[in-house]
């Protein structure tokens, strides 16, 4: 029923949209009239122009000509600094006088044919995808004609420097390369030298519009639904809203479908499939459709607009990684379990060694697919990118000090690998750490966890392991050899010990028959004789049991052996009177 009601609501908004939309498309006076993502200029001529920069200096790019086919800017525009520049076109533009906006524009790689009306049209598309994607740095638009940022020294002394001749102001990604925007400084014949939107940052307008212009819905609209809700129009979110909840109800679509389509098969695997990864497959595809439609269909633009596309794009890769860690999961845990024999018999050293590698293995690939993950997400955004080179310009102290604070998480994970190698300890394995005895239950990224005897779980850090001295009684053969220590009195027949402890083993099932039963005098003291008497059995647990339950047998043997004379017995001498 609540399904029902949400589809319902979603195909009512829809088709109030969309029909809204096509009565009014005929209709020139309310469509909103936006600028085709077709090029207004014949930018095929534009191949054959050349920058016409007639000398080399350091402060300004000398040109021989400019702005042919509109002329100079108007003296009354502000143009002696980068952020007067941008601050003009960016006002101009925002109160629809794009003709005006346009003047900031070196369109000396376009066309001479070029006229105020395609350039404004110009400034509109570039207005648009500035808004759009381009997060500007105004940090780095100096207030000063010479470009030079103003900071000072600690005497407060400003430090002076080379003039700056083109600033930067923003990037953004097209076809795989960053286009950096930018504006520069230029001087024509005998005026100052002023700043303008750089000739290469205007070539590249109208590809940057046709990536990110206004998308199929953008230019259906009526101008009624174009009211404004913090600088976004109404239509927009509502819009972005219904698509998010299509995509949900796809998601838990393709989830029903997964699950109820492939649990009827015969094969097992099949089965785990349709079990595991239904969810993460559904939601990542319903992720995907959510991005793929709203790029399709809706532009965003205004102050929020780079971040929404920033966040967008991490949670895309973020759960197409996510869905790739759990099929590594899956495929791993399938081996795991249905590849793999039995690995609680410690015989089987075999399956513990690949039931180790596999563990080790899952955990490295999940990491490497972590960091791959986040380096394409970086290589996305080229502010993150220049963070990172600029922390890897400046690492001799910011790498010692991360250096020293993950020393130990580094060689936890480092000495993880070292084990999947060299194999000190697998799992299933009985050893014995700091006087405790357990099995290996499971070696994560950076611990071990040891099951003890009695049931506890010791959490013992990888560095510890690769660094210390610990007994693994698992690590070439599981077959294990126990000692029997009783005390006995010096009037004892050792050979009826030895022939009943004889008996006592070869009468047992846990004896392996690998070794035979032996009975030695190991020391003699004062008072009693040591008797020590070995047994074995396969595996470290079974021989525990073995040689406890022979101990008290030969305990009640020599209880009974001549009525107990020959328990330990202590004498006493008296002194002659």
């Amino acid at each position: 029923m609540k399904n029902n009601f949400y589809l319902s609501i979603i195909s009512v908004l829809l088709y109030t949209i969309f029909s809204f939309a096509q009565s009014n498309e005929k209709n020139e006076d309310t469509i909103y009239n936006m600028p085709e993502a077709k090029s207004v200029v014949d930018t095929a001529k534009s191949k054959f122009l050349a920058n016409p920069i007639s000398e080399y200096n350091e402060a300004y790019f000398i040109l021989d000509r400019l702005n042919t086919s509109i002329g100079l800017p108007p003296n009354q525009i502000n143009l002696e600094t980068p952020q007067a520049a941008l601050e003009h076109f960016l006002t101009k533009a925002e109160a629809g006088k794009y003709q005006e906006a346009a003047y900031t524009f070196n369109l000396n790689l376009l066309p001479k044919t070029t006229t105020i009306e395609e350039a404004a049209i110009l400034a509109e598309k570039f207005h648009f995808v500035l808004k759009q994607r381009v997060k500007i740095d105004w940090d780095n638009l100096a207030d000063r004609p010479d470009g030079q940022l103003d900071f000072s020294t600690t005497t407060n002394k400003a430090v002076a420097g080379k003039p700056r001749r083109s600033v930067a102001f923003g990037a953004v990604k097209l076809n795989n390369r960053n286009i950096v925007l930018r504006v520069q400084r230029v001087k024509y014949k005998h005026y100052g030298a002023f700043w303008l939107i750089s000739s290469n940052t205007v070539e590249n307008i109208e590809p940057l519009y046709a990536e990110y212009g206004p998308r199929k819905l953008d230019r259906m609209m009526p101008n009624w639904a174009r009211v404004q809700l913090w600088d976004t129009p109404i239509w927009k979110p509502i819009g972005t809203l219904c698509i998010l909840f299509i995509s949900y109800f796809l998601g838990r679509i393709l989830i029903f479908v997964i699950r109820k389509g492939l649990i009827k098969s015969n094969k097992i695997w099949v089965q785990s499939i349709a079990k595991k990864l239904s969810k993460p497959a559904g939601i990542t595809i319903g992720i995907l459709f959510f991005y793929i439609l709203l790029n399709e269909l809706i532009s965003f633009t205004g102050r929020y607009a780079s971040t929404l596309y920033t966040i967008l794009l991490i949670v895309v890769i973020g759960s197409i990684t996510w869905l790739i860690m759990k099929m590594i999961d899956y495929i791993m845990v399938h081996i795991a379990e249905n590849r793999i024999g039995d690995t609680n018999p410690e015989e089987n050293s075999e399956a513990r060694m690949m039931l180790t590698y596999i563990s080790v293995a899952r955990r490295v690939i999940t990491f490497v697919v972590i960091i791959v993950g986040v380096a394409v997400i970086i290589s996305q955004f080229r502010t993150l990118e220049r963070l990172g080179i600029s922390l890897i310009a400046s690492a001799g102290v910011a790498t010692v000090i991360i250096g020293v604070a993950a020393q130990s998480t580094l060689g936890n994970i480092i000495a993880g690998i070292q084990i999947a190698i060299t194999k000190p300890a697998r799992i299933g394995d009985t050893v014995i750490i700091k006087d405790d005895w357990g099995y290996v239950e499971d070696i994560q990224f950076t611990y071990m966890v040891v099951r003890t005897w009695d049931l506890r779980r010791l959490v013992v850090p990888l560095k510890y392991v690769v660094s210390n001295v610990f007994e693994n009684w698992s690590m070439t053969n599981a077959h294990q050899i126990r000692p029997i220590i009783i005390h006995a009195d010096y009037t004892v027949n050792v050979n009826k010990i030895r022939a009943k402890f004889r008996e006592l083993v070869e009468a047992d099932d846990d004896w392996d028959g690998e070794h035979p039963p032996k009975v030695q005098v190991v020391e003699a003291n004062e008072k009693t004789i040591e008797i020590r008497a070995l047994c074995s059995a396969k595996d470290a647990s079974h021989t525990w049991d073995f040689h406890c339950r022979l101990r008290e047998e030969l305990i009640t043997y020599l209880v009974s052996l001549d009525s107990g004379a020959h328990l330990p017995t202590y004498r006493y001498q008296h002194a002659p009177e």
